[in-house]
């Protein structure tokens, strides 16, 4: 009979799943390697400006939300390709739903950007 793993050997085998998935994605995904490069520059930006550390917590929740959100429109992708491989109607609805998802995340994202930013200039 199999031991069962105590709930401490679970989360940590959980937390290996989690950051095996997130390195997938950035190796694998465009979207995700543009949105960590503008993560890396905003960080930078965010150093030369000398942000607050409020604008610091806004700018990492927004790129958190976005990359997040980004890896959830991949896995909707993969799923959907998963169900039904060739083009259908409805998979092609849920899928343009999940990037809308994005999109919106990252249009909030510019406001926010330009609101910490634009002062600084």
């Amino acid at each position: 009979m199999k031991k069962k793993e105590s709930f401490l050997e679970n989360r940590i085998k959980s937390l290996g799943f989690a950051f095996k998935g997130m390195l997938i994605l950035i190796k694998t995904e465009a979207s995700i390697k543009v949105q960590l490069f503008v993560a890396i520059v905003i960080t930078i930006v965010g150093f030369y400006f000398d942000i607050s550390r409020i604008e610091w917590m806004v700018q990492w929740v927004i790129i958190g939300l976005v990359m997040s959100l980004e890896g959830m429109n991949t896995a909707i992708e993969y799923i959907a390709d998963f169900i039904h491989p060739e083009y259908h109607k409805k998979i092609g609805l849920i899928k343009d739903v999940a990037a809308g998802a994005v999109f919106i995340a990252a249009m909030v994202s510019v406001i926010i950007a330009c609101l910490i930013y634009i002062p600084k200039f």
